[in-house]
């Protein structure tokens, strides 16, 4: 299978399905001398663990991470670097009973139409479970971009139920098992989404993730555009199914006053009087807050019984049993936060390429 690798300069390949031994991910292009180890990877890891809360999948995985090749005494040397986690906690007989079956919202049939052959346990390569690598990665991105450059998310809604941006407190995000900035929100969604799961059922969400002290000039016009890569990279996410930069599609309601960020003089700097573009104008950085969102389906695998096929092409009945998310984009948050950090560090790089220079963050 081909396309495993993302990322030009700063670049990352995952590798592992959801049942298998392991999984891992080899990061190249990260710079020599910088000080890392897996103490300094694992927070974020175990902030994306599995099993911390009602309302995410039961799977007992401790996501223990494991750096094999890269590092010396401390500091990257400048070679590849190895990562790998250990899968602890299978039970692929859960998935015995529909391993012929195409499930609804699934990959399944669009993995045998091109390949013939697919791992049917927990979704194989095509599970969310791939994402514990980017998001070690993204721990390692973040050391390229340095202390300056901050990179938080939160989930904004639960279906269709939305947060109070006037009750938004960040330190709000890491108190409540659903990253949410907004604490009424927050005791609101535990209610709805309890009744959800006891359904056997699941919904969606939409999540945010901001950068602060991004450098401006990162990007390039064209076909190297920040905003861009910032959307493939959310877009690859497992159940991403749209993204946007600012205020992305509200932004085609507004007139052309309402919609620029104006600016003034400060203490001899520029200043935005607002920032509806997310941070990105013509496909670079203007060192305002980078602002995306992108909006997560709801997981596929639920104990309702839903219409599908067989791979013999007959009509079935598909019930996915199971330890599943009743709503996959909670875990997704740090997940977006990962992919942020490797594509703000790849072309930080390659910002440094093209001009020379190793903008350091702003404070």
């Amino acid at each position: 299978m081909s396309h495993n690798t993302f990322g030009q300069l700063f670049r990352v390949t995952t590798w592992g399905e959801s049942h298998g031994p392991a999984i891992g991910c080899v990061v190249d292009g990260c710079p020599p001398g910088l000080s890392l180890s897996e103490a300094d990877i694992q927070p974020f890891l175990d902030r994306r663990r599995p099993g911390q809360s009602k309302f995410t999948t039961q799977r007992q995985e401790p996501d223990q991470v494991k750096i094999l090749s890269g590092v010396y005494e401390g500091r990257t040397t400048g070679t590849p670097i190895s990562l790998l986690i250990e899968n602890t906690d299978q039970r692929s007989k859960d998935y015995a009973s529909i391993a012929a079956q195409y499930r609804p919202g699934h990959a399944d049939m669009a993995y045998d139409l091109k390949y013939g052959h697919r791992d049917p346990r927990g979704g194989g390569r095509s599970s969310a479970r791939e994402t514990a690598m980017r998001v070690a990665a993204g721990a390692v991105a973040r050391k390229i971009l340095g202390p300056g450059v901050v990179i938080r998310g939160a989930m904004v809604a639960l279906g269709p139920h939305g947060v109070d941006r006037e009750r938004w407190n960040w330190a709000e995000v890491e108190q409540n098992p659903f990253f949410c900035p907004d604490p009424e929100a927050a005791t609101q969604w535990a209610e709805i989404l309890d009744g959800i799961r006891k359904a056997g059922s699941s919904i969606g969400a939409v999540l945010e993730v901001v950068a602060q002290g991004v450098p401006p000039g990162l990007g390039a016009p064209i076909y190297g555009k920040l905003d861009s890569d910032i959307a493939a990279a959310l877009m690859s996410i497992n159940a991403v199914k749209a993204v946007e930069i600012g205020d992305g599609f509200a932004a085609a309601a507004l007139r052309g006053e309402q919609n620029g960020d104006e600016m003034r003089m400060e203490d001899g700097r520029i200043t935005f009087l607002s920032n509806h573009a997310g941070g990105i104008l013509g496909g670079i950085a203007t060192g305002q807050d980078i602002v995306a969102r992108f909006a997560v389906k709801p997981t596929s695998s639920i104990l309702t019984p839903m219409h599908g096929v067989t791979a013999a092409g007959e009509n079935a009945d598909v019930l996915t049993k199971g330890r599943h998310d009743p709503c996959v984009g909670i875990r997704a948050v740090p997940v977006g936060e990962a992919m942020l950090a490797c594509v703000l560090a790849d072309h930080l790089l390659r910002h440094r390429g093209q001009t020379g220079q190793y903008s350091q963050p702003r404070a």
